[in-house]
């Protein structure tokens, strides 16, 4: 992986895993309506990303090898590069993940994958995906995200 992409996934990565620590709540702080509540005056938990703080580290993990493209933490949205396999130069692959709720569940990250091979005459062209590359993206991601989660219990 190239040293740019490693040092913005880290980066990103540590700042919304910190700002997670920072817009953390506290009952004991009150708004300028009076009310007990969170750094905007809900008494719902505030949180430093929008969406599950575990699918979004295994996410950005997953997808390492492809080069990151945009990575929006609030929106749960990770946009990669096209990276193309040494072994197979002749395609390459993009992928999108969504992150849609703030709770671990299977139903809370959606992966879409592109792809396209190069034809000599037109150039690169997109081709179909099998459906079952993106549902084994999704499990890897829950997967790696439960490991995270269970770490930090233990």
């Amino acid at each position: 992986m190239r040293a740019g992409v490693r040092i913005a996934i880290v980066l990103i990565t540590g700042t919304a895993l910190a700002s997670c620590s920072v817009l953390g709540t506290s009952k004991n702080k009150t708004d300028t309506g009076g009310r007990k509540g969170g750094l905007f005056g809900s008494s719902k938990a505030v949180t430093g990303i929008g969406v599950n703080s575990f699918l979004w580290r295994a996410a950005l993990e997953t997808i390492e090898f492809m080069p990151l493209s945009s990575a929006d933490p609030y929106g749960g949205v990770i946009i990669t590069g096209w990276h193309s396999d040494s072994t197979a130069p002749n395609e390459r692959f993009k992928a999108t993940v969504y992150i849609l709720d703030t709770r671990l569940r299977a139903d809370a990250i959606k992966v879409s994958v592109f792809k396209q091979r190069l034809d000599p005459t037109s150039g690169w062209v997109d081709v179909a995906v099998d459906p079952d590359t993106e549902v084994q993206i999704e499990n890897a991601i829950l997967t790696r995200a439960r490991e995270l989660k269970i770490a930090t219990l233990g």
